[in-house]
């Protein structure tokens, strides 16, 4: 778990007050998944790209863009490969048993997954132990979403 002293110095403080309902299984903001940024092109540009209206679906609950239709038909085939891992709550917050908010730019492809994480700061910790950390946020997953 996390010391005090540390979510204070990450920013976590606020975040870790367990939720007061069950939360949607996709995180998303005014119901776009990763605030509207195309999942598939983490993995073919390596980068956050933002998506198009113009190629937009439903899965899950949310609204997913890409910012291409090539992009939206690779999703479509098969959702599980390119969504983010924990819904795309941040997957620190997961490893320590709670949900987070994300940020688009702050992820990580890891052996063929997506993580997001709430900052570039929190990042930062989930990297000194990615493989630590997933172990941790897979046994925890999704009861975090029940708090």
């Amino acid at each position: 778990m996390l010391t005090r002293r540390l979510m204070l110095a990450t920013g976590l403080a606020a975040l870790a007050m367990p939720a007061m309902a069950e939360e949607p299984p996709i995180f998303a903001t005014n119901r776009l998944a990763i605030q509207g940024y195309d999942p598939v092109a983490y993995f073919n540009q390596g980068k956050p790209v933002e998506g198009s209206e113009a190629h937009q679906l439903m899965w899950m609950g949310a609204t997913w863009r890409f910012s291409s239709a090539a992009n939206r038909e690779a999703f479509e085939r098969n959702p599980q490969r390119f969504a983010p891992q924990y819904g795309g709550y941040c997957a620190y917050a997961a490893s320590q048993g709670y949900v987070a908010a994300t940020d688009p730019s702050a992820f990580t492809v890891h052996e063929g997954k997506l993580y997001l994480n709430y900052s570039r700061r929190v990042r930062g910790i989930w990297e000194q132990d990615i493989p630590g950390h997933i172990s941790s946020a897979d046994a925890n997953w999704p009861k975090p979403l029940k708090n």
